[in-house]
């Protein structure tokens, strides 16, 4: 997803979601050694947006990444194992080049990865370990792609239907990762353009309602428990720090992700069996710490705020290339020093040490009694 500067941010997204349900593909099983506090968790849903779609967009003909909404889908992307010895890339519908934040909780649950995407699943059917309906560009109220709102009407037919058992609801754990789309410019909204601190707070919190509202229907759906992302600090990312040779943080983007994060705080109050992760610390500690603070992690990286890969220019993007099939982006030498893969999403070693970061207090949530 190229995601371009504006007063608060993101895309608006041009491929539509395809009807048609597309053949399956292989499937993650359970890991041999699981948690055995854990062992309860054997099924996971996912809904959001690019942070944790594992293949829902689709592929275009040819291979080539004809759009940034296509390029998950080819070269860099996936190409983690490629640059430890494998003969090819292998991309996986991921924004990416190996796991995202849902392969590293599928993984703490006891999976192997992230259950499979919705759209490459065989209809009438759900794998044991799940189901992915999250998609790239997605928001609460963005309607080129399947909203939050959507992707939880899809899972509730699979659920009517009788695909999805009650005995599996019983054992699984929804991911909820909103990240920032409906604020980007050209979202879905009356008044895309928000040009006061007033139209900020108001809109937030209208976004804010629509994430708890959808965390609540899968609660009553009978997801058992539900873990659902705050905004990471956006005006970190390198779409927003590349104008100023990514040395330095945007403020008004972080206030905006702040307010966010306040919102949803006050919203979801202490409900029961729902827990937020906390992305914006998280990144942080990594990325935007005071000298001589920060997080362990922070000492892995360099550069924390400039991408690994990068279009050569203003308008293109990671993947792009020309009608030869020449690159039109630079690929850095080694991703694992670097925290972003492309100009908004996390390499495989970012979200690695984010949900390290993260994983005791959300091992200590899971394995807290379901409050009826």
């Amino acid at each position: 997803m190229k995601l371009r500067p504006a007063v608060v941010c993101l895309l608006l997204v041009v491929l539509l979601f395809d009807v048609a349900r597309v053949e399956g593909r292989g499937t993650p099983s359970v890991k041999a050694k699981e948690s055995s506090k854990n062992q309860q968790w054997t099924s996971m849903f996912v809904f959001g947006d690019d942070f944790a779609d594992n293949g829902n967009l689709p592929k275009l003909p040819g291979g080539e990444p004809q759009s940034d909404l296509s390029r998950q889908w080819s070269y860099p992307y996936g190409s983690y194992i490629n640059s430890r010895g494998s003969a090819a890339a292998v991309p996986t519908g991921r924004f990416s080049n190996y796991r995202i934040q849902s392969d590293f909780i599928a993984r703490i649950l006891g999976l192997n990865a992230a259950p499979p995407a919705y759209m490459r699943t065989l209809d009438q059917s759900v794998d044991p370990t799940g189901m992915t309906f999250a998609s790239g560009g997605a928001g609460v109220f963005q309607k080129k792609v399947p909203t939050l709102a959507a992707q939880v009407k899809s899972f509730t037919r699979l659920i009517n239907s009788g695909i999805i058992s009650k005995d599996q609801l019983r054992h699984s754990v929804a991911l909820v990762a909103i990240s920032g789309n409906d604020y980007m410019s050209g979202a879905d909204v009356k008044n895309s353009f928000l040009s006061s601190f007033d139209d900020i707070d108001t809109y937030i919190g209208n976004v804010t309602a629509e994430i708890v509202k959808n965390v609540v229907q899968l609660q009553k759906l009978g997801v058992k428990k539900v873990l659902v992302n705050n905004m990471h600090p956006i005006g970190c990312t390198p779409m927003r720090t590349s104008t100023n040779n990514y040395t330095t943080c945007d403020l008004l983007a972080n206030y905006a992700a702040s307010v966010h994060n306040k919102n949803l705080k006050q919203l979801m109050g202490k409900k029961n069996n729902a827990y937020m992760l906390d992305l914006y610390t998280a990144f942080t500690d990594i990325i935007n710490h005071a000298p001589g603070e920060g997080s362990d992690q922070s000492n892995k990286f360099n550069n924390n705020l400039a991408p690994c890969c990068e279009g050569f220019y203003d308008t293109g993007f990671c993947g792009q290339q020309d009608d030869t099939g020449e690159p039109l982006y630079e690929l850095c030498e080694n991703p694992d020093q670097l925290f972003y893969w492309d100009e908004v999403h996390p390499t495989h070693a970012g979200w690695k040490a984010v949900m390290k970061a993260l994983e005791q207090p959300l091992k200590e949530f899971l394995d807290r009694a379901y409050v009826p």
